[in-house]
């Protein structure tokens, strides 16, 4: 199993990117540019968006859009450019 993570911890693995918004155009805009990120960076993982607010209020964020990953909240209220996300997911341990 080791192979598979490349030596890596499994709380180093990016395993569930989510971007939280309302679907307004910002946060539409920081799905879009996840989505180029995770494919820039080579990871196999899906983005998903959450718009249900229930869900996204779960977050404790105040301002959207959010990106949460491995159900940590990295990043709230600004739409990141995918350079800068996939810049944040190497950090995270990719």
């Amino acid at each position: 199993m080791e192979l598979f993570n490349l030596g890596k911890k499994k709380e180093d693995v990016i395993q569930n990117i989510k971007v939280l918004g309302a679907g307004c155009k910002s946060c539409h805009e920081m799905y879009e540019n996840t989505k180029k990120a995770v494919e820039a960076a080579g990871i196999a993982v899906e983005v998903e968006y959450v718009t249900d607010m229930e869900k996204v209020m779960t977050y404790g964020i105040m301002s959207m859009p959010g990106l949460v990953v491995n159900e940590k909240v990295v990043s709230a209220g600004k739409v990141l450019k995918p350079a800068d996300i996939e810049k944040l997911l190497h950090k995270l341990g990719h």
